[in-house]
């Protein structure tokens, strides 16, 4: 009921202001279970698919969007859970067990099911490698995947970004994919292995994307390493800069120190001090309590 709401109200919101094109739905059967199987660019991809589509569809998505506090925490979790995105914990192990599990009930229902086998959106808008839970999914379920290829979406939402700017947004869909051949052999590493690189491979082909061989964690863990170390680097160099920096204008450095006053100026200043202080008295005021802060005399009233 809330799906049919959000997709009425959201979803033509969406369509006016970013004026999105799908291709290939003909793909996505009318009824019967089958699995999505899409490039991951950018959090809005968990809106854009389902709401583009005529059946529902449930996606996985971090727990993280759902355990939000306050007024903004529970409104993107109520949206979440509009578009049908499943919370799961990415910590693995047991985590990513629950999480096929669910996915293997939803299709077991004869629904469609969403996932991401890249693990998480992309760093850089190249496509990585992906994961085998995918080619478990279909083998244990025995659904055909229909790989999907999000366009355009990493563009109106880069990573860091929370507010969508206006861009027009697509969505590939193209043939089932059978893995039918490989039933029994879920157990099989090399066969889960192939038949996700096959998925990838379509997936790459609808896109257009650039493939990379590595998993995006990896490559996450790999960019966020050399921030760091970038940033350690330039902490060094600030440290080392007074060392360099040499005089105005590439000059030789003067040989030069901080001026400090002289015997004959602090005599000087001390007969001025007590010049006032004789002047004060003579006034009939209050003597006020000299502070001599930084070689300045201060008055301070007491």
């Amino acid at each position: 009921m809330f799906y049919s709401f959000m997709k009425a109200t959201l979803g033509n919101a969406m369509k006016l202001f970013y004026q999105p094109w799908i291709r290939g739905q003909q793909h996505i059967p009318d009824e019967g279970p089958a699995i999505l199987a899409s490039n991951h660019l950018a959090v809005i991809d968990s809106f854009f698919l389902p709401l583009m589509i005529r059946r529902e569809v449930v996606f996985m998505g971090k727990s993280d969007y759902f355990t939000g506090k306050g007024i903004k925490g529970k409104a993107v979790a109520a949206f979440m859970r509009g578009v049908g995105t499943v919370p799961v914990d990415r910590s693995g192990g047991k985590a990513s067990e629950a999480a096929l599990r669910t996915g293997l009930k939803r299709l077991a229902e004869g629904e469609l099911f969403g996932i991401y086998p890249e693990g998480t959106r992309s760093p850089d808008g190249r496509l990585y490698r992906g994961k085998t839970g995918v080619a478990r999914l279909a083998l244990e379920s025995g659904a055909p995947v229909i790989p999907v290829a999000m366009i355009g979406t990493n563009i109106a939402q880069p990573i860091g970004r929370k507010i969508p700017k206006l861009h027009r947004i697509g969505v590939v869909i193209g043939e089932p994919l059978d893995f039918s051949r490989y039933a029994g052999m879920a157990s099989d590493r090399f066969v889960l292995r192939s038949i996700t690189d096959e998925i990838m491979y379509e997936i790459m082909r609808l896109s257009g994307q650039e493939y990379v061989d590595v998993y995006a964690a990896s490559m996450k863990a790999r960019l966020a390493a050399a921030k760091k170390e970038a940033a350690r680097k330039e902490k060094e160099a600030v440290r080392a800069a007074p060392q360099r920096v040499g005089a105005p204008g590439g000059r030789p450095v003067p040989e030069v120190g901080v001026p400090e006053p002289t015997e004959d100026e602090i005599r000087e200043g001390m007969e001025r001090l007590e010049a006032a202080r004789a002047e004060l008295g003579v006034r009939g005021e209050e003597e006020p309590e000299i502070v001599v802060d930084t070689g300045e005399a201060v008055e301070r009233t007491q």
